[in-house]
């Protein structure tokens, strides 16, 4: 591959993935709407080998414009989170589902080699064994409207256009966290700690809960893994990705939060309103393409602490910061 489309590509994960790629010598197109600006793309604008196209993926016009020429795509552009799909559960639907699908045809149509959609462990939802682990094998279980519509587009991938053309692979991310130039404080570690940072303290609601974490960097890292390995091994395939040890409680990330700021006051709410709990294997994709981590959980506290401690930012409960 030479040429590859990044949906998303100055949100949260698509910025820093734009720039893995660009590094790697490959010419980089993004396709975004937006919808929360333009400032993380602003340094690599003029590269050489970047492009950008102002579109949604809900127009098959702009579609059309983003994928001429292009070998392979990261398919990262979705309305991104729980809160944010139950708010605007039209526009969900429209972009996480009506629109990867138009997507994908209009590429297997121009000839794409590659389609790498970015899923999420979520899809798990609520285990039935709360002290076991699943894997890309066990049930899913989605509890959210999100979770729902990426578990459909992923059967729609792997099962029902399994036979296509095009090599499509997707990945379910862990909860992601860490610094990126387009930088979030609604994703638990960030948020956990940015509040620790303004506040000394953080209530937590449901502090037995697990989710598998890691960091921006190394989603962004398993991406260009995907659309590199050989086709034999991706193609109609599903990964976890992170790391089977870097599975946390939200206690847990309290009290990696506390070892880095020890004065932190953490208040406990035993409540259950997000019922997602869910522990997660990501010995497949180690094993299958040699993912290995580069960072873990304190290394993103350390991070955020840092931004926070800089001053550079001036209000961090700005909208700007967060997907709703």
């Amino acid at each position: 591959m030479k040429k590859v489309l990044v949906t998303g590509g100055a949100g949260y994960i698509g910025s820093v993935l734009v720039r893995i790629l660009l590094d790697k010598g490959y010419n980089v197109r993004v396709m975004d709407s937006l919808k929360f600006g333009g400032d993380a793309l602003y340094d690599v604008s003029q590269h050489p080998n970047f492009e950008f196209v102002k579109g949604d993926i809900r127009n098959e016009e702009d579609i059309d414009k983003a994928i001429e020429g292009i070998d392979g795509i990261a398919h990262l552009a979705a309305i991104v989170g729980d809160p944010a799909c139950s708010k605007f559960s039209d526009e969900a639907n429209e972009v996480n589902w009506s629109g990867s699908v138009a997507l994908f045809e209009k590429a297997e149509k121009a000839g794409v080699n590659r389609f790498v959609f970015a899923s999420t462990c979520s899809n798990y939802g609520k285990m039935a064994d709360p002290d076991s682990y699943v894997d890309e094998q066990s049930e899913l279980r989605p509890v959210s409207l999100y979770a729902e519509l990426k578990v459909k587009f992923e059967n729609y991938l792997l099962n029902e256009r399994k036979d296509a053309r095009i090599c499509a692979t997707a990945l379910r991310f862990s909860t992601v966290y860490g610094f990126s130039p387009r930088i979030r404080f609604d994703l638990t570690v960030n948020e956990f700690t940015r509040n620790v940072c303004l506040t000394g303290e953080q209530e937590i609601w449901g502090p037995q809960f697990s989710r598998p974490y890691c960091h921006v960097d190394d989603l962004a890292r398993a991406v260009v893994l995907a659309l590199e390995a050989p086709a034999e091994k991706v193609k109609a395939n599903v990964y976890n990705v992170g790391d089977t040890t870097e599975n946390y409680s939200k206690r847990m990330l309290m009290e990696e939060i506390q070892k880095q700021i020890p004065t932190a006051k953490a208040i406990y709410v035993e409540r259950t309103e997000d019922p997602r709990d869910y522990r997660v294997n990501c010995d497949k994709i180690r094993d299958e393409l040699g993912f290995t981590i580069t960072k873990k959980v304190p290394d993103g506290i350390r991070e955020i602490i840092k931004l926070m401690d800089s001053g550079m930012i001036t209000d961090a409960h700005s909208a700007k910061f967060r997907n709703i």
